[in-house]
């Protein structure tokens, strides 16, 4: 009579476990939806055309020995755009052309100097 009663209280115990699984699973899938679409509507496009000069982030710097430069290079001048966010680069004053990711990219509105 024991062993039952302490079979039924189990199975109540694991279905209750459960259920409190699948709960918090249906909590989470819900805050990852609302956190998705929160930063989708915050996602400012960028275009970029032929010609318009921008700013490279540079993620390769070491966070400690070069803590005060800055991590953006520029200005670089826009060779071609390719679609999906591919854009190819030229530096000023070099000739030498690479392509990277458009996030990587924000323009430059720097100051011409004569």
């Amino acid at each position: 009579m024991d062993l039952q009663l302490a079979r039924e209280n189990r199975m109540l115990q694991l279905n209750e476990l459960e259920e409190m699984h699948l709960f918090s699973n249906e909590k989470t899938k819900l805050y990852k939806e609302k956190t998705k679409r929160w930063h989708d509507k915050h996602i400012q496009p960028r275009v970029f055309e032929e010609g318009q000069r921008v700013s490279l982030f540079n993620s390769r710097l070491k966070p400690f020995p070069n803590k005060l430069k800055s991590r953006w290079s520029w200005p670089f001048l826009v060779v071609k755009v390719y679609p999906y966010g591919a854009v190819e680069l030229r530096g000023e004053g070099s000739e030498r052309e690479f392509k990277v990711n458009g996030q990587r990219l924000k323009p430059y509105w720097g100051v011409e100097v004569e």
